[in-house]
């Protein structure tokens, strides 16, 4: 192929089917989102019932939206996942894992209950839901999976060792299925947010000390705003990054280096 021929359609998802998990709240929506403003249609897995905004933002974007109530550590559920969205939408082309938990204790505290259901969410449903939805992408040739990582695929966790195992185990993974399955013409990326204004972050946000510590550490000097994942979303998921794969984007303002 010759470099003119490169166009903006390279980013286009027009008539893509596209699985995210969680992808009806948090960061979640912004991931969906974006995907059905380049054009794709969404399949969203979620343990949260939509309070119809999801779903509203989606149809405005003229694409098809469902949704599927279940637990994605539930026996089964990943498969049960990628064959509906299958027989519903008629294919599966981008899974975004983003559904993720984050339980909280101090160190005394932070034992096997609290481990337990975030390895199932964030390590072990990615691998699932990767494993079958990978098994459908090899027989077209073609598919993109993109993992959700963060700041703590690359640094230590203070008050949620399996936050930080569970990240750096998804990074892990992303590279170990690049290896396997870059064969297939299937591109396995991790997109790693940074410090992001959201719901999750308010209390945070809202103490001037612990608000400092993490500014002082952002040379764009803000915190994220869900807008700024969706244009590496829709680039990780499209035929622009068709030779980008088992990298881990990072979308921090800046953190990294700092």
């Amino acid at each position: 192929m010759n470099m003119v021929d490169f166009t903006m359609d390279f980013f286009s998802l027009e008539g893509k089917t596209a699985v995210v998990t969680g992808g009806n709240s948090g960061l979640g929506r912004a991931f969906s989102l974006a995907l059905a403003k380049a054009g794709a249609n969404l399949f969203i897995p979620s343990i949260i019932d939509d309070d119809d905004t999801t779903k509203e933002l989606i149809e405005n974007e003229g694409v098809k939206i469902e949704f599927m109530k279940v637990d994605i550590t539930d026996e089964g559920a990943p498969k049960r996942i990628i064959d509906q969205c299958i027989e519903k939408m008629g294919d599966v082309d981008i899974l975004v894992n983003s559904a993720g938990l984050n339980k909280v204790a101090s160190f005394e505290e932070f034992g096997r209950k609290k481990w337990d259901p975030m390895i199932n969410v964030n390590l072990t449903a990615s691998f699932e839901l990767s494993h079958e939805a990978a098994k459908h992408m090899i027989t077209k040739h073609q598919g993109k999976i993109i993992n959700i990582c963060s700041m703590f695929s690359f640094h230590g966790g203070q008050g949620s060792p399996a936050y930080a195992a569970t990240k750096h185990g998804i990074a892990g993974l992303t590279k170990a299925y690049c290896d396997e399955l870059a064969q297939y013409n299937i591109q396995v990326n991790g997109l790693a947010p940074g410090y992001y204004a959201t719901e999750l972050t308010k209390k945070t946000r809202n103490d001037p000390e612990a608000n400092q510590r993490v500014m002082d550490h952002i040379p764009a000097n803000r915190w994220g705003d869900p807008m700024d994942l969706m244009g590496a979303t829709v680039f990780l998921a499209s035929r622009a990054s068709d030779y980008v794969n088992g990298h881990i984007l990072a979308v921090d303002g800046g953190y990294l280096v700092r």
